[in-house]
């Protein structure tokens, strides 16, 4: 824990608080520009005292909770409260982990609309889907509601047969091994992670399969493959899957494309007419799909 630095860093947000800015009122004997001590320790539930301990580095140790609570007082943005918990050597909680994987990164968001032409979602580490567009849903089905960990492609993969119809039997094997070295690499990214550690207990207690390639400690994130997809109007389409990586790693943009002249190529324009014409759900407005009745991916 670097105190000097946690000190400094929350007198630096304190000083740029207005009273206005957090419903408190200005008052005609204020001599500092931003927030008083107590007032920040007010807004956060903490005692003034302990709250001065903080600012002047003297050992107060912050817990999570706090951390949180001075971060909510403080209205730091995603980056500055990253950056606190750093600061006091705490993990960021997984409440603000799950909820911040599951909101699609503006950046990522923004690409896959301009991805009209190809098949494209956007997925989490964990490779559950988050958003995809028409030609995803119609290419590997619509994503699974409700979302979390358990509705992802990699969990189904182990866990429910009807999920691997996706790719033929014969390449099932391959896809297995790069499922768990792929997850043996996040969960090493992440650490000490409760999501990923329940998420892999529960899979080696449901698939053997599963825990005999996780013992074999094989790692490496997918980043692009060659893939053979199922479809049930096309056949078999041999597609290039490439995988676009947020910087924290906690997000993923998949799109399938195929050289032109080739075979895939055709089918994948043919999948532009014949669409999800034979699915129940229909598109948004926007051209990302809702998500019942999933397939796979």
């Amino acid at each position: 824990m670097n105190l000097p630095e946690l000190a400094a860093f929350l007198r630096s947000r304190r000083d740029r608080i207005r009273p206005a800015d957090v419903g408190l009122p200005v008052g005609p004997r204020r001599r500092v520009p931003g927030l008083r001590r107590e007032e920040v320790a007010q807004l956060a539930g903490l005692s003034a005292d302990y709250y001065t301990e903080l600012e002047r580095g003297r050992g107060a140790q912050p817990s999570s909770q706090t951390l949180l609570a001075l971060a909510r007082a403080l209205r730091l943005g995603g980056d500055q409260r990253d950056h606190l918990f750093h600061l006091a050597d705490r993990p960021l909680p997984e409440s603000v982990l799950g909820a911040s994987a599951r909101h699609v990164q503006p950046a990522l968001l923004g690409l896959l609309d301009r991805l009209a032409t190809t098949p494209a979602q956007v997925i989490t580490d964990l490779h559950e889907t988050l958003v995809q567009n028409e030609l995803a849903a119609a290419l590997v089905g619509r994503a699974p509601e409700p979302r979390g960990p358990a509705t992802g492609f990699a969990f189904r993969w182990f866990t429910d047969p009807a999920a691997r119809a996706v790719y033929p039997s014969e390449d099932h094997p391959h896809h297995s091994r790069a499922f768990v070295a792929d997850l043996q690499a996040v969960a090493a990214r992440r650490g000490r992670d409760s999501e990923v550690a329940k998420m892999t207990a529960a899979l080696r207690r449901r698939s053997a399969e599963f825990a005999d390639l996780w013992d074999a400690h094989d790692v490496g994130l997918r980043r692009t493959d060659h893939k053979r997809i199922v479809h049930r109007a096309l056949g078999v389409i041999e597609l290039d899957c490439h995988t676009l990586f947020s910087e924290d790693g906690r997000q993923r943009l998949l799109w399938f494309t195929s050289p032109p002249g080739t075979e895939g190529a055709a089918q994948l324009e043919l999948l532009g007419v014949i669409g999800t014409q034979d699915m129940a759900a229909p598109a948004t407005s926007t051209g990302r799909t809702p998500a019942p009745a999933p397939r796979g991916r």
